[in-house]
């Protein structure tokens, strides 16, 4: 066998290895249903309409013409399409109805701007909410002069708005996050972005939303394979980080 095969053959069986822990990482984060008599998955009910919110990281390259629910064109290609593609597999008999509503490039002021058509008009039973990592960035390279005080401010009135619309919401808050060692992505991002992370837990809890540790999943994966298996710029998942977001998620809803 030559070099280069040799090569390629171990890089394919490390790379083999790393996907087959995604599930084993998740666990390593968070607890399983502590209640092993509760129905998975109980927090949907038959005919919910379920919503995911967020900037690119959810848009994921999804269309933006006809945005049809259960629809993978209308999903792009990221955590929230493995993740409802899941669920819908899961559950068929309870007739969900599941959107994606990203757009990349969003703060939380910017989901404000668009909350009728892209949330209320929806009228969602479960919603759930990744928005934050541009309120730093952007504001990082002098694109955006907001603080996470702002970022607060306007996630909590968005959420008091959407529960004076709809009382018996479900609510998923989602950790924003960055992985270090990664294009765009060095220690510098830490510090300030953990304000974001506690801004945005601060929320999950007055909301009593469940809440998805992302930065504590991709932390954990980083010691299986280098950050850059998992995302490129630090902030955008790669393939196998999708799936590691996907997981997550799932794991927090059952």
């Amino acid at each position: 066998m030559d070099f280069s095969r040799r090569k390629f053959l171990v890089k394919s069986a490390a790379g083999a290895t790393a996907l087959a822990s995604i599930p084993a990482i998740v666990s390593s984060c968070m607890s399983p249903n502590s209640d092993e008599s509760k129905e998975k998955y109980s927090i949907f009910e038959k005919g919910n309409t379920i919503l995911f919110q967020g900037d690119s990281i959810t848009d994921a390259g999804r269309e933006m013409e006809k945005e049809l629910p259960n629809n993978s064109g209308s999903f792009g290609h990221g955590y929230a399409f493995l993740a409802a593609s899941s669920l819908l597999n899961a559950l068929p008999e309870k007739e969900l109805t599941i959107y994606n509503r990203g757009i990349s490039g969003n703060k939380v002021y910017q989901l404000a701007d668009r909350w009728q058509k892209d949330c209320i008009d929806l009228k969602p039973d479960v919603l759930s909410i990744l928005i934050g990592i541009n309120d730093y960035w952007h504001f990082r390279n002098g694109k955006y002069d907001g603080t996470v005080e702002i970022y607060e401010n306007d996630f909590r009135k968005l959420l008091k708005e959407t529960k004076a619309e709809f009382p018996n919401v479900k609510l998923v808050v989602c950790q924003p996050f960055a992985v270090t060692n990664t294009r765009a992505v060095d220690e510098t991002w830490e510090e300030p972005v953990k304000t974001f992370q506690d801004a945005a837990k601060r929320i999950a809890d007055e909301f009593d939303a469940i809440w998805v540790p992302f930065q504590e999943v991709f932390d954990e994966a980083v010691k299986h394979a280098p950050a850059t298996y998992w995302t490129g710029d630090g902030v955008h998942p790669a393939m196998p980080g999708a799936q590691l977001m996907a997981e997550a998620w799932l794991r927090a809803v059952e």
